[in-house]
């Protein structure tokens, strides 16, 4: 016979309950819990944390599918299978990979009234840790001080319909941050055109951006309309803008000043309204002094600059970002998502990152896939294990938190030196110092 509950009462969803599952669903009720029943095709995202799935023939049939629809759910699960069903070949594995608990047929209630509420307490915690670890959509920035003052500036500079550079290494969040700022633009519901300056063969650029008529060149054989004027009415985003080829950026430059293109081998001008956003990790200012970049084109796109920070300066931001990643790549990878070790966090931790966060999200599915046990280990990241942290020395604690202070306060006040030194509370020679002493622009 089941205790009443004496403390707060737990819930449960149970999936496509069996008979034996809807008896035991009355017993469990009368001993003060309360359980919903619903069918696995009308799941959604639940607000219960812990789920029971009464796994059938037809789901083994399909495990592909039930794998992402539980994935989606953002629950724990524990699962109610027939021995014979435990027997079919990969049944078992899925069971260990990707359930709590599991239980055969019959019912032991004493067992199962046990397992559950311990199973119950456990979905808890992890649901709340996820929670405070990645409260919102927009948590992949980071909830460092470097993220959140990005995040602030992104916020800031989105309404506008001002040019914007984003400048970062390359894997540093890019791309992401002009997502940001067309969703939080008055264009959000129009079109987000992304073009890679670097990945589009030279002589086919002309074409790529402004479009061709049927009959331009050979091969020519229909109209083509080309980036820049599909995205009319939205946002431009314009990656790895300092690979663009110097005639091109005559064209493009023309472009801006007038908001109208011309089709390759038509004479028609077209106004076209986008907002355009450009993105580099190469030293504009450097490619100006040696005439591989128009310094007109560079103050047409450079009125407003957002940078991003590299991983290595965001500590903070790597455990909750692997966290995010793992739980991403669940149903590419057809495994649950994994907890990282402890010396898997020491070891990311001591990670340099030169590819930022995109290696970051590569290593963590590749952990994914190699981990051999419930947590992902050094070894399935392809990152070195030891025994303890290395004890740095005292200038280059001082040399990092100078560098993470500097790029705070200057994504609160880019462009404007002086606010710069006010928030640091330093003389703008001892600023302008240390930027030199940084290698900050």
């Amino acid at each position: 016979m089941l205790d009443v509950a004496t403390a707060s009462p737990h819930r449960l969803l149970m999936v496509d309950p069996c008979n034996a599952c809807l008896a035991l669903q009355k017993r469990l009720s009368d001993a003060g819990w309360n359980v919903i029943t619903a069918p696995l095709d009308r799941l959604g995202q639940p607000e219960y944390a812990l789920g029971m799935l009464r796994l059938q023939a037809a789901h083994v049939a399909n495990l592909g599918r039930l794998k992402i629809l539980l994935s989606q759910t953002g629950i724990q699960w524990v699962v109610v299978v027939s021995p014979e069903l435990l027997e079919q070949p990969g049944v078992a594995q899925f069971v260990a990979e990707w359930f709590l608990d599991y239980h055969t047929l019959p019912f032991d209630d004493s067992r199962i009234h046990i397992a559950l509420g311990r199973a119950c307490g456990m979905a808890r915690l992890r649901r709340r840790y996820q929670q405070q670890a990645w409260p919102s959509e927009e948590l992949f920035l980071g909830n460092s001080d470097e993220a959140l003052a990005l995040r602030n500036l992104v916020m800031r500079v989105a309404p506008t319909d001002s040019p914007v550079m984003i400048r970062g290494e390359s894997g540093s969040g890019k791309e992401l941050v002009a997502h940001g700022l067309h969703a939080g633009s008055r264009r959000k519901d129009a079109a987000f055109v992304a073009v890679n300056c670097g990945a589009i063969p030279e002589h086919l650029i002309q074409s790529e951006l402004f479009g061709h008529e049927k009959g331009a060149f050979t091969g020519a054989h229909q109209r083509k309309i080309g980036r820049i004027e599909s995205a009319d009415g939205g946002t431009l985003f314009l990656d790895e803008i300092g690979d663009l080829p110097l005639e091109m950026q005559a064209n493009l430059l023309r472009f801006l000043q007038e908001m109208q293109i011309a089709r390759v081998g038509g004479t028609q001008s077209i106004s076209v309204d986008v907002r355009v956003l450009a993105a580099t990790h190469v030293d504009l200012e450097k490619a100006i002094s040696e005439g591989r970049f128009r310094e007109d084109l560079y103050y047409r796109l450079n009125v407003l600059e957002v940078r991003t920070a590299p991983l290595r300066e965001r500590q903070a931001d790597i455990v909750p970002m692997a966290t995010h990643f793992a739980q991403l790549y669940t149903a590419e990878t057809g495994y649950r998502p994994r907890n990282f070790s402890s010396d898997a966090i020491s070891a990311m931790l001591r990670h340099p990152w030169p590819g930022n966060a995109r290696e970051l999200a590569n290593r963590v599915r590749r952990g994914m896939v190699l981990a051999e046990s419930r947590e992902i280990e050094p070894v399935d990241l392809g990152l070195t294990c030891a025994a303890e942290l290395e004890v740095e020395s005292l200038q280059t604690w001082i040399w990092r938190a100078e560098r993470q202070a500097l790029h705070a306060a200057i994504s609160h006040f880019p462009n404007n030196m002086v606010q710069v030194a006010r928030q640091l509370e330093i003389s703008r020679p001892t600023l302008y110092r240390l930027l030199h002493k940084h290698q900050i622009r």
